[in-house]
């Protein structure tokens, strides 16, 4: 299939297809599904076996998942631009160390100083949410609210439409209210077999057109991203590439 929309996957749903006897091979099989960028979660082991593997597959890399909770930020950063990103997305932090404000304005000032720092160099920072950051209440409002109110703007948001939902929002008010903040998406139109996590917000299941229509001024990269496997991952894929690229979801 081939395709001129953009589309992203997050290299995590393939994890167990992409070591090194497995890269190129997998990266191929995702570029005929017609993604047309995928989104590495780890840059820093062989960034030059993953570039070369990305070119040859002929995916590009606009986006990573790199924690600058976790890692040196200049190593991060010189990973980044090897490989041609422009923006390094924090996906993940403790649940644990945003229960109050000043754990938040901690993660805050990280991610701040973090993107004046990759500004330098002409990388964004951003941040990737779960379902914790809106289930967890922090001055009476969810944490994300707090987040969001304290990160620079400069520091760019990547909504996981899922997440968000699982932890109680209302994507569908959120987004609009976030604005061009959101610059990338994680979308997913097909869940995976065996997840019966109750969703305690809005439901985005068999709505992806209208979270994409809300979000079409400023949302550079919808990546889609399968998250549990408890089954064969790549019909499901497949079927979720499908869906994003013939318009269905448009």
């Amino acid at each position: 299939m081939s395709t001129t929309r953009p589309l992203g996957i997050q290299l995590y749903s393939v994890r167990e297809d992409i070591g090194p006897a497995d890269l190129d091979r997998t990266l191929a099989r995702l570029a005929g599904f017609g993604f047309t960028h995928a989104e590495p979660f780890d840059i820093l082991g062989d960034p030059d076996r993953l570039g070369a593997a990305l070119r040859d597959a002929g995916l590009a890399a606009a986006t990573a998942h790199a924690s600058v909770l976790r890692h040196d930020v200049a190593d991060v950063l010189d990973a980044a631009q090897a490989l041609g990103i422009g923006c390094v997305i924090t996906p993940y932090v403790d649940p644990g160390s945003i229960t109050d404000r000043a754990g938040v304005e901690r993660l805050a000032a990280t991610l701040n100083e973090a993107a004046a720092t990759a500004a330098e160099r002409g990388i964004r920072i951003g941040y990737h949410n779960h379902d914790f950051e809106f289930a967890q209440r922090v001055d009476g409002v969810p944490a994300y609210e707090v987040l969001t109110g304290l990160l620079d703007p400069s520091v760019v948001l990547e909504v996981d439409v899922y997440w968000a939902g699982v932890g109680g929002a209302d994507v569908f008010e959120l987004l609009p209210r976030l604005g061009d903040r959101v610059r990338h998406l994680h979308v997913v139109h097909e869940r995976e077999p065996g997840n019966d996590r109750p969703v305690l917000g809005v439901d985005t299941a068999g709505r992806m057109g209208e979270v994409l229509a809300l979000t079409a001024a400023s949302v550079e990269l919808p990546v889609v991203e399968v998250v549990a496997h408890h089954s064969d991952v790549w019909p499901l894929v497949e079927r979720n590439a499908a869906h994003f690229l013939d318009g269905t979801a448009a």
